[in-house]
C-alpha cells in the first residue's frame, strides 16, 4: 500500500436484525449509515497510527472495494478511520475490546 491507504478485510455481516417488537428487517432497508469493522491487511508506509493486523472501525460509504484471488478488501484513507479497537488484558479478567 502506498502513502496513508489502508487494506482492510471486511466480515460480511450475517446477523440477522429485528425491530423491538421482533419483525425481521431486511438488509434492503436502510434506517441509517452503519459503520462497519474490518481487519488491517495492509497498511503504508505514512499510516501513524494503524498498523497491519489493528481491528477499524470506518463508515463503509467512504470506501473503495478490490478483489484480491477472490476474496474482497475495502481500501481506505487512514483519516477515514473512526477508531481502532485495542484487546487489552484486564487484571486476570481475560481479554477485552477497547476504543
Amino acid at each position: 500500500m502506498l502513502h496513508d491507504r489502508l487494506l482492510v478485510q471486511t466480515a460480511p455481516d450475517k446477523s440477522e436484525r429485528r425491530s423491538n417488537a421482533g419483525l425481521v428487517i431486511p438488509d434492503t432497508v436502510r434506517l441509517a449509515t452503519r459503520l462497519a469493522w474490518g481487519e488491517v491487511i495492509g497498511a503504508g508506509t505514512s499510516a501513524r497510527q494503524v498498523k497491519t493486523g489493528d481491528r477499524v472501525l470506518f463508515d463503509p460509504e467512504e470506501q473503495g472495494e478490490v478483489e484480491l484471488n477472490g476474496e474482497r478488501y475495502v481500501i481506505l484513507r487512514e483519516r477515514d478511520v473512526h477508531a481502532i479497537a485495542n484487546e487489552v488484558p484486564e487484571q486476570g479478567r481475560g481479554t477485552g475490546l477497547y476504543l
